[in-house]
């Protein structure tokens, strides 16, 4: 006599398959909700960053980073702050590693505006986003990315294109290639990088440099 074989019924294979897509549903629907927190937390930061510049104006009628009289502004308990030369705008590239763009950091942490360290020579000086990627301001954003003007303008390494696209529609007009928020490969700061459409492959998965002006 041969043994009868069981199997799963259809009923049952019906079960898994909608467990299996709950699940599917589930992770997807997390990882939005992780994306989504990620651009609300950058957008944050930059925003930020636009805070602290006009808190430090309000409070001392002068520029951070640019400041030349920032020892009689913020003191020397902690470290004595590198002055600037009072011209009026944030000399340097928000990517540099010395100049009053660089220096903008030390001014608002010495005068308790934000935290973190305040010796430059750290490694934690040169504040990251949620990416790890580099942030900085400068002025003169025309020189950052092609189409940039205002003022100041805010620049964020790291982020992918996905996320990038996403913050553009958040602070901005959902066009990365124009408007204050634009993004761009290799922005030095010092040579206007051109901009990049959200619609070219590979944009999503491709990291980039994102600079808000204002």
């Amino acid at each position: 006599m041969m043994e009868k074989q069981s199997g799963f019924t259809l009923i049952e294979l019906a079960i898994v398959l909608v467990i299996i897509g709950l699940l599917l549903g589930g992770v997807l629907k997390g990882q939005e909700l992780i994306n989504s927190a990620k651009v609300k937390n950058m957008a944050g930061e930059l925003k930020n960053v636009q805070l602290y510049l006009n808190s430090y104006q309000d409070k001392f009628r002068a520029i951070p980073g640019d400041d030349k009289s920032v020892v009689a502004h913020v003191g020397t308990s902690t470290v004595t702050p590198v002055a600037g030369d009072g011209g009026g705008s944030l000399g340097g590239a928000w990517s540099a590693t010395t100049g009053e763009a660089f220096q903008f950091w030390q001014h608002v942490r010495l005068a308790g505006l934000v935290g973190g360290t305040t010796d430059t020579t750290s490694t934690s000086y040169i504040p990251t986003n949620s990416e790890g990627g580099t942030e900085g301001i400068q002025s003169n954003p025309q020189d950052t990315i092609t189409g940039l003007t205002g003022s100041y303008a805010i620049c964020s390494a790291g982020i992918t294109g996905k996320l990038a696209k996403q913050m553009d529609i958040l602070l901005d007009d959902g066009d990365t290639t124009k408007g204050a928020v634009m993004v761009a490969e290799n922005v030095t700061g010092l040579a206007a990088a051109t901009p990049v459409a959200s619609n070219v492959a590979g944009f999503d998965s491709t990291k980039y440099v994102l600079c808000f002006a204002f």
